[in-house]
């Protein structure tokens, strides 16, 4: 079986977020999928298969399958348009919720995702302890999405992954405005296995729509940053958003199984 390692929201191997794409002419157990993401040991290993003009796909950690992931749905379009022999400008995925879009202009692929509107959440005793810095707003959506006054803060961050793995959410989203760019963000997720997630495009369906009123503005550019940073580009558009970004193939290889 091929399996394809590519960094996603970049144009530099060995930047942005590696996730693991695996093309499937048929599903194969669950059970399997799941041994497969755990042995490649990255935040996310997506498979797909071709049904008529669409690709069905899937996004698994180490840990579990999840719901929604950008980089990973990024990444494996970057897959069909440049090793699959797909002549079109446009990619439907669909998934468990829907549909997703991804459309190519020259090296960017943009990606049309659902909107997340988050609501305003208490600043509990149990969040405040898991940071160091103190937060300045909550909100909750799947994510948990924590808003700070400065990009110096969200760079110097250490939060008690201990901690945050007892709260009540799938990821936990840190942001603030940015000094160059719109704003900024990390992702962690450590009960789905992820300590900290490179570049979370699924976070910015959250991310974009609160940033988009805050800063009463539809377009913007982000950063993830996270060590390996990554640089998205980022559109409001009532129910859905688009995110854009580059990716890069690091790796093709075989699985035997």
């Amino acid at each position: 079986m091929k399996i394809y390692q590519v960094d996603a929201f970049t144009e530099n191997i060995f930047g942005g977020n590696p996730a693991a794409i695996c093309p499937l002419d048929g599903w194969l157990p669950d059970q399997m999928m799941q041994q497969i993401a755990m042995e490649n040991n990255l935040s996310e290993t997506a498979f797909f298969v071709k049904n008529g003009r669409e690709f069905h796909i899937r996004w698994f950690t180490p840990e579990m399958e999840i719901d929604l992931c950008g980089h990973a749905t990024l990444a494996s379009a970057h897959v069909i348009f440049d090793y699959l022999n797909y002549h079109e400008k446009m990619i439907r995925f669909t998934y468990a919720a829907g549909n997703l879009l991804v459309t190519k202009s020259r090296d960017m692929l943009s990606m049309d995702f659902p909107s997340v509107k988050s609501r305003p959440h208490q600043l509990t005793d149990e969040i405040r302890s898991c940071f160091d810095i103190p937060p300045r707003e909550i909100y909750k959506a799947r994510d948990l999405m924590v808003v700070f006054n400065s990009e110096k803060d969200i760079r110097h961050i250490r939060p008690n992954l201990a901690k945050l793995s007892d709260l009540d959410a799938l990821g936990i989203i840190v942001t603030a405005p940015g000094d160059q760019v719109d704003f900024v963000s990390r992702f962690f997720a450590p009960r789905a296995g992820i300590n900290e997630d490179p570049v979370t495009g699924s976070a910015h369906c959250m991310l974009i729509p609160y940033w988009a009123e805050r800063l009463n503005k539809n377009q913007m550019n982000a950063l993830q940053l996270s060590k390996r940073v990554g640089a998205l580009t980022c559109e409001n558009r009532g129910s859905r958003v688009w995110i854009a970004g580059k990716a890069i193939t690091y790796m093709i290889g075989d699985i035997l199984i």
